[in-house]
Formats: C-alpha cells, sequence, structure tokens
C-alpha cells in the first residue's frame, strides 16, 4: 500500500470516529457548555483514544467544555507507573494520577480461580466517583465502545437473565455522578486501527487480564464468529439496543399487559380490506 494511500485510509478513520463520538455525544446530550469532564484513563487503547478525540472535538466544538484526564493506579506487581505521566506530559491537559491498591484487596477477597472484574470494578468506580466530585466534575467519561456494550448485552441475558446493557449516559445511583460514554458508537476495530495510527503506549492489564476462561472472551468470541459470518450482525444488534419495543417483551413493569383491552368501536373494520387481505395469505 503507498504512503498516500496509508494517509488517506488514516483520514477516513480519524474522520470515522470523530464522526461516531459527535453523534453519540449529540444524540443523548452528554457534554453541555461549561461542563468539566473527567476522562478515565486506564492505560488501554480504548482511554487513549477517547481521550485522543475528546481533545480533537474540544478545539473544534461550538460549546466551550474542560478535559481532565485522571488515571488510577491499582498498584499491580510491575504496572509501569511512569509511562501514563510521560505521556500526558505531552499534551496540554490537566492531569491526576491517582494511588490506590485494590490490587491486594480484589487478591485477598476473591478465591483463586474466580474472576475479579466486578470487585475490582466495583472499587475502581468508588474511588474515581468519590475524586469526580473533589475536582468538581460534571461528566464522568469512561471508554466502553459499541462491542463492549454489545457483549454485556449477552453477558446479562446468558448469565443474570436480564435484558440490559451499558447505557451511553447514565446517572450513578446516588445521583451524584453523571457517566458518559463517548466511544458507544465507535469499533473496536476502528480503535485498534487508531491506537496502532497513533502509537499509544498500551500498558496491558494484569489483574483480570491475566485470567483464562472469562465469560466476556466466551461472548466476544462467539461475536467475531458471527460477524465473520454474516457481515454487519453486530450493527443490527447495537441498533436493537436503541429500538426497543416494551410491548414486544414480557416486562409488566414497562408495559401495561394486564390493563389490555379490546377497543373495536373506535376503528372500523373493512370487511371487504380483511377478505381480500385473507384470499392473499391463502394463495
Amino acid at each position: 500500500m503507498s504512503i498516500r494511500k496509508n494517509q488517506l485510509e488514516a483520514n477516513k478513520l480519524q474522520k470515522r470516529l470523530r464522526r461516531n463520538v459527535g453523534s453519540a455525544i449529540a444524540d443523548y446530550n452528554m457534554i453541555e457548555e461549561g461542563d468539566r469532564v473527567m476522562v478515565c484513563l486506564s492505560g488501554g487503547k480504548d482511554s487513549y483514544a477517547m481521550l485522543d478525540i475528546l481533545m480533537g472535538l474540544q478545539r473544534n466544538a461550538p460549546i466551550s467544555f474542560e478535559l481532565i484526564a485522571v488515571n488510577l493506579d491499582q498498584k499491580q506487581p510491575g504496572f509501569p507507573e511512569e509511562v501514563l505521566p510521560a505521556y500526558l506530559d505531552t499534551l496540554d491537559i490537566e492531569y491526576h494520577i491517582l494511588e490506590k491498591d485494590t490490587y491486594s484487596i480484589v487478591t485477598s477477597k476473591i478465591p483463586e480461580g474466580k474472576t475479579y472484574c466486578s470487585l475490582c470494578s466495583r472499587l475502581r468506580r468508588g474511588t474515581l466517583y468519590g475524586f469526580a466530585e473533589e475536582i468538581g466534575a460534571t461528566k464522568v467519561a469512561l471508554g466502553h465502545h459499541r462491542d463492549d456494550i454489545v457483549e454485556t448485552l449477552f453477558l446479562n441475558m446468558f448469565h443474570q437473565g436480564k435484558l440490559k446493557a451499558m447505557p451511553p449516559k447514565l446517572l450513578s445511583d446516588d445521583k451524584k455522578n453523571m457517566l458518559i460514554r463517548p466511544l458507544a458508537y465507535c469499533r473496536e476495530s476502528d480503535l485498534i486501527a487508531l491506537a496502532e495510527l497513533k502509537q499509544f503506549p498500551i500498558i496491558p492489564c494484569n489483574l483480570c487480564g491475566s485470567q483464562d476462561g472469562l465469560q466476556r472472551n466466551a461472548v466476544k468470541e462467539m461475536l467475531i464468529q458471527w460477524e465473520r459470518q454474516f457481515p454487519g450482525r453486530i450493527d443490527t444488534i447495537f441498533g436493537a439496543i436503541k429500538n426497543v419495543s416494551p410491548s414486544q417483551l414480557a416486562d409488566t413493569a414497562l408495559f401495561d399487559f394486564a390493563g389490555l383491552a379490546l377497543d373495536r368501536e373506535s376503528v372500523p373494520v373493512d370487511n371487504d380490506e380483511l377478505e381480500t387481505h385473507i384470499r392473499a395469505i391463502n394463495l
């Protein structure tokens, strides 16, 4: 592939990601005038991409908002704590590195062989929520993308018996923090390509990422196989998350099935039309 073609593909990739993030922000009113957005950085490709894209949008946005990058150093053995500060020092952005030894808590509480993700996530979320209030952040930006959202849908269906995923925008239970997911419309493959293009200094997760047999990995592989067999399937599934018909499900809290009643008076039946329709079905 020629240098010129490579450049064209890189430009298309970055425009597509900016467009997807911009659309998600607009659709869910994620960022408003005067917001202080705390961008949570893990050192993975997704959060690097989120910060990069948000900084680009900030420069050209019709509204004014602040970005504050925040990383939580969970004291995992071998964690290269110098990598993120060195990278962030090259950017024109306020940033904070928090230190909390959640690694020791998680490994002491979770039996060997079990996954750490649930407890690790709760501890990390609690620390970040508290810091967001401390710095006066009005939004907390997380780096979950379209594929994460679809995977979570199936994880909840298969293992929790619940039809729910990750919303692009969420008010925390205590109503003190507003979470946003600006990458909600972005494909993971595009984020991988951007990370390679930008040469982000990726820091692997050695906590949950080192464990085999995670259910999320099984769901991810299932979706990859579906996408290979039926290209566009993940886009279709994500579209379904945005196009819900409560009357076609079975949740009595979302739809008043018990209150359904016949009303044959309001819409007169055209018997000729009905007879024609029945004949067509029988042909």
